[in-house]
């Protein structure tokens, strides 16, 4: 992206772009004809199960397999003694299309991980069989010592941290003596739980070997990389692998790749048959990572008019060592506010568990959670308003790179925000309001999220005779509307009408590394179709040539207007494409763009914001609490599409409840073992449970980002927890720093 050239799109100011379009996709799931993973089949399919292990590390000392394979219906039973040669994977980010969960061998030696590990892989003619025989499996193991406890993990050693490549650790000043020397400070520990991914898509393949070339329908937020990684896995080159996922039923950092996707193949190749494998829900439990625990310490120390003398954010997250997912919860403290000195660092402490994984804000959800508690403490003690403590240090610059703001308008968006949710209302007094049993509070948070743009990003804009053009692009779809959305984008680039575009995604022989993750896909897929654009005009000029009234215009003369091109001041300089394409006795012609690295954040600190409004009530007698009212005011560039970014910001904010009132993993440490592997011990909001969410933004594109915009996939669950916690307080006068924040908290 370079630095200098807006985008030429931000120049349109009538067009598809900014339109509340419902979903391209939205009749073909409510009719049940949009095809999920585990509806294609193949021919002789058989369906699969899996047992797992039950004890943290260790070797599988007997595998009674007998009565299994002798079931009704199996075709095999795979387990380390007949699997496959198969190398380990990547772990994410370790390689640059390496999306594996862990390093750890599949199913090779008899050695236990986790306590959940996958033992044995059985296929049947039907699921229930497969289930059923996978029931009979007898398994005994030598245990080893292992690490389980949170506390002995941080016993036996800590670990610096990185993340993305870079050391999770930051430091400006002396920030402890700053700290020490503030007239006012709060130095204060928060604790977040274990959270599980509960997708209402379950995790499923359905694939078949053909030849040596692997087919698969997959759940995936990354065919490119899944495709990249199994080859990887099996010994093969990249192209042998095709990876489709046109439809997938939510994602959240959990749907990349797994050991069941190796399993699957791996069993296919043994038995020479086509395999459907489905997850049960506790099967994505067992061998699928969520976001891991945090411990972390916010110390901040003011003058006493409220300025940030110092700002210290640390502590440790659990992790494995095979696997490098540490929590990054500093993110939201490295640029939000402005402070004189800044101590942040994550470190790690080991233990033998599934690996853990990203989960929708990963770092951001947590870490605002703290730091923004202990933003709304210090204003306590300062005797101050939370948003005027918030204005007073607002950055000029970013606090930690030194660069300016690409763009930032939270400040407006605090006004807003207060305004429209009535926060001069108010109670100043913590526990002061009363509506019979039920204690009333009002809170708010900071919410902030990176822009981002991985490398990789590549896209095709095949134009044909007729008018019509289809965009692809390796792309994900996973109920956000990154399809209508980026219809909208190319319809305008092209200027024609929506039903001229087909948005073709999801499918890894399309150009582009594309990972639907990091709140990055929207700038990823729209700067790539700016470049593919760029050059298909580039083509359509040389076909136009000297006989067209384009002749001797460049690509910077031009833009896409009624189904051809046009002089940009010029409205009677114009043809159409059609005419082009016929004039050149052409029946398409085909442009393609690759993005190249993420130069934009060199030089500008570029960010999602937004600001949290919580209303709880929270019933004397009992200690339930439920949330009343919430808002979230957002400044996240130019919104595409507001009917489908309203849907993403309150999914974010009610993901964001369930983080801070009921979501928790039940881990048994004596065992390394989840307690509460289903949705009905694993509690989750529920339509009761939510509010009437409102949602407004500021809509000012950002320059120096695609299309204007920004991600906006993750920015509604940040700030949500501490919003809630501090609605709370101001509820009852009880603070909570331990989530989830439950009743038993608040007896």
């Amino acid at each position: 992206m370079p630095a200098n050239r807006p985008d030429p799109l931000l120049r349109r100011q009538h067009g598809h772009v900014g339109k509340p379009i419902s979903r391209l996709d939205g009749a073909y799931k409510v009719k049940g004809t949009a095809k999920f993973a585990a509806e294609f089949a193949f021919d002789g399919m058989t369906y699969a199960a899996l047992a797992f292990s039950t004890v943290p590390k260790g070797r599988i000392a007997s595998l009674d397999t007998a009565e299994a394979e002798a079931a009704p219906g199996v075709a095999l039973v795979m387990t380390h003694r007949n699997a496959p040669t198969l190398k380990p994977m990547p772990f994410f980010m370790q390689q640059p299309k390496a999306a594996a969960g862990d390093s750890l061998p599949i199913m090779q030696d008899d050695r236990v991980h986790w306590n959940g590990q996958p033992i044995a892989v059985v296929l049947a003619e039907t699921q229930e069989q497969a289930d059923h025989a996978t029931s009979l499996i007898r398994a005994t193991y030598e245990t080893e010592a292992a690490v389980t406890t949170f506390e002995a993990a941080k016993a036996a050693g800590l670990h610096p941290a990185s993340f993305a490549g870079e050391p999770l650790k930051a430091e400006a000043g002396d920030a402890e003596a700053a700290l020490a020397a503030s007239p006012v400070k709060v130095d204060l520990t928060y604790r977040t739980p274990r959270h599980n991914h509960n997708a209402m898509e379950l995790h499923a393949v359905t694939l078949a070997w053909e030849g040596d070339r692997l087919r698969i329908h997959d759940a995936t937020q990354c065919v490119s990389h899944t495709a990249w990684s199994l080859a990887h896995a099996f010994g093969i080159e990249e192209g042998q692998v095709h990876v489709t996922s046109p439809y997938v039923g939510g994602g959240f950092g959990g749907k990349t790749l797994w050991q069941h996707h190796v399993l699957a193949a791996a069993a296919a190749k043994l038995a020479g048959r086509p395999v459907r494998l489905v997850l049960s829900r506790e099967g994505v439990y067992r061998m699928v990572g969520g976001r891991t625990v945090t411990e972390q310490r916010v110390a901040l120390g003011a003058t006493a008019e409220g300025r940030l003398e110092a700002l210290i954010h640390t502590g440790v997250v659990a992790m494995t060592d095979n696997n490098n997912m540490p929590e990054p919860f500093i993110k939201p403290s490295m640029s939000v506010y402005a402070a004189r000195t800044r101590k942040l660092s994550v470190q790690t402490a080991h233990m033998d568990m599934l690996a853990n994984t990203f989960m929708r804000a990963p770092g951001e959800s947590v870490g605002s959670f703290a730091l923004e508690s202990a933003v709304d403490e210090l204003a306590e003690t300062l005797g101050m308003d939370p948003i005027a403590l918030r204005l007073l240090n607002e950055p000029e610059k970013d606090p930690s790179k030194g660069t300016e703001f690409s763009s930032r308008h939270l400040a407006e968006a605090y006004r807003a925000g207060a305004e429209r949710f009535g926060w001069n209302g108010r109670a100043s007094t913590p526990g002061s309001r009363r509506e019979g049993e039920w204690l009333v509070g009002v809170g708010m948070a900071t919410a902030t999220y990176p822009y981002q743009r991985m490398p990789g990003g590549a896209a095709r804009i095949t134009l044909g005779k007729d008018g019509r053009a289809t965009i692809g692009i390796a792309a994900h779809e996973m109920g956000m509307g990154t399809a209508t959305a980026q219809t909208q984008v190319a319809a305008d680039r092209l200027g024609v009408d929506i039903e001229q575009i087909a948005f073709t995604y999801g499918d890894s022989s399309l150009p582009g590394t594309v990972l639907a993750g990091g709140s990055q896909q929207t700038a990823s897929i729209g700067l790539s179709v700016r470049l593919a654009h760029d050059a298909l005009v580039a083509e359509l000029l040389k076909l136009a040539g000297n006989d067209s009234p384009l002749a001797g215009l460049s690509a910077d003369d031009v833009e896409g207007r009624d189904g051809g091109l046009g002089k940009i001041d010029d409205p009677a300089c114009f043809e159409t494409y059609v005419s082009i394409l016929a004039r050149a006795n052409r029946n398409e012609v085909v442009g393609e763009g690759q993005a190249g690295l993420p130069t934009e954040l060199m030089h500008w600190s570029m960010h999602s914001y937004g600001a949290m409004f919580c209303e709880a009530r929270v019933n004397a007698v009992t200690g339930e609490t439920r949330v009343s009212r919430f808002l979230g005011s957002f400044d996240c560039g130019r919104v595409l599409n507001p009917k489908t970014a309203r849907s993403q910001f309150r999914g974010g904010i009610i993901m964001g409840l369930g983080l801070a009132l009921m979501e928790e993993t039940q881990f048994d440490e004596r065992y390394g073992r989840v307690m509460n592997p289903s949705l009905t011990e694993y509690h989750m909001p529920v339509h009761s449970d939510v509010p009437e969410i409102e949602v407004i933004w500021t809509d000012v594109p950002d320059p120096h980002a695609p299309m204007g915009a920004h991600g906006i996939g993750e920015i509604g669950i940040t700030g949500v927890g501490a919003a809630v916690a501090n609605a709370v307080y101001n509820a009852t006068g009880k603070r909570v720093r331990d989530l989830p924040i439950t009743l038993d908290k608040l007896m």
